[in-house]
């Protein structure tokens, strides 16, 4: 993993994952899509996690993909990692998205100032988005002539009604965090969405990290709605959290106010 473009610092059960070309507003080359992808592999099998926070360094979250990356012949020997796909479909570069999915505990995203094209399909990966009221996000590929193909497809439809995914897509126009909230693109926007993720990574932290886990497992699989299957799994999570160590954990906490004693599952394999 590429430590000149992707930083990773665990604490307290909370993994931060900075994006650290700043000077290029995180734009993405090959270099970028391996870190990030490589820092999500990493992030999902980490001990003791509980909450991850993605954000960039510098003016802003993720510019996109690097044009001069792609159009300057640097990109040609990536060829290969577009056919190449993962147990979940994806290839490298939809991976940089789709990858934070099937990382067990959830993921928040810190947005500011451009999160534009890769960017934003990047920050879509996530499970919250909190951004600044005046970022700026864009499902910007039409820009260039091109469709949205990181991922979009395993993301978008959870968030927005079809008829206001295309209409962005069919123009590119750049919106506010302000927007991207009333629309349902983001989660909330903050004055400072970085220090709003870590509190709330924090808060989510400090609840029964199996419970947590499960709630991400359950909303996944099922989301917007999976009728007979969905229910099935709402009962296979609940029975194996009923009175397990954790949860009764979270029962002492809840009756003495006291911060609960968890035990974090084991890394997966």
């Amino acid at each position: 993993m590429p430590e000149n473009r992707v930083k990773i610092t665990v604490e307290d059960h909370v993994a931060e994952v900075a994006l650290v070309r700043g000077e290029m507003h995180n734009a993405l080359d090959g270099e970028m899509f391996e870190a990030i992808a490589g820092a999500a592999g990493r992030l999902s099998s980490e001990p003791g996690l509980r909450a991850v926070i993605l954000h960039g360094e510098g003016p802003s979250f993720c510019s996109g993909i690097d044009v001069g990356w792609l159009a300057g012949g640097e990109a040609e020997g990536f060829g290969e990692h577009a056919r190449k796909r993962d147990s979940f479909g994806a290839n490298l570069f939809q991976r940089v998205a789709t990858a934070w999915i099937e990382v067990p505990v959830p993921v928040i995203a810190s947005i500011h100032g451009n999160c534009l094209g890769g960017g934003l399909q990047i920050a879509l990966g996530s499970d919250l988005r909190i951004t600044s009221p005046d970022a700026k996000l864009s499902v910007r590929e039409v820009h260039w002539g091109l469709v949205p193909d990181m991922g979009i497809t395993a993301t978008l439809p959870r968030l927005l009604a079809l008829d206001v995914a295309k209409e962005l897509t069919f123009t590119g126009q750049v919106i506010s965090g302000e927007e991207a909230v009333r629309l349902g693109l983001a989660t909330r926007a903050e004055t400072d969405p970085l220090a709003a993720a870590r509190s709330l990574a924090a808060e989510i932290a400090r609840r029964s990290p199996d419970a947590v886990r499960a709630a991400k497992q359950l909303f996944d699989k099922s989301w917007p709605g999976a009728g007979p299957s969905g229910l099935e799994l709402e009962s296979e999570l609940q029975f194996e959290l009923i009175g397990s160590p954790n949860q009764m954990a979270a029962v002492t906490a809840g009756i003495t106010g006291d911060p609960g004693e968890f035990n974090d599952p084991d890394p997966p394999g």
